[in-house]
């Protein structure tokens, strides 16, 4: 089986949570082969977890979501944080592991949620 029936596969048995679960392992992998580097590997590695955040931001922000408005307002104000901390791991003032962290936590929030 060729590599893009197996994605194609295994996008139609996974559950939307079961698929973000899967994307931030796979950003937070490449953000964990990060480490003190800012090259441009490590940018756009950046940019890719700060795009997940950016989007599930704006699917919170929907009148259509369903979370509860108190979960749905941690993590808009959690998606907040990961922009701004971006931005300062990409000036070198901060870190990339507590995107990690972040990361993983929401992860294992996924997984307990299946």
């Amino acid at each position: 089986m060729s590599i893009s029936k197996y994605q194609a596969a295994q996008r139609n048995t996974e559950s939307p949570r079961q698929a973000e679960r899967r994307l931030f392992g796979q950003v937070n992998g490449a953000l964990m082969r990060i480490g003190a580097s800012l090259d441009v590997e490590a940018t756009v590695t950046l940019e890719w977890n700060r795009r997940i955040w950016l989007t599930m931001q704006s699917d919170l922000a929907r009148d259509e979501n369903q979370l509860p408005d108190n979960l749905r307002a941690q993590l808009i104000s959690l998606a907040i944080w990961v922009d701004k901390h971006t931005s300062k791991v990409l000036q070198g003032q901060a870190a990339v592991v507590p995107l990690i962290e972040v990361n993983r936590s929401i992860m294992e929030g996924l997984a307990t949620a299946s």
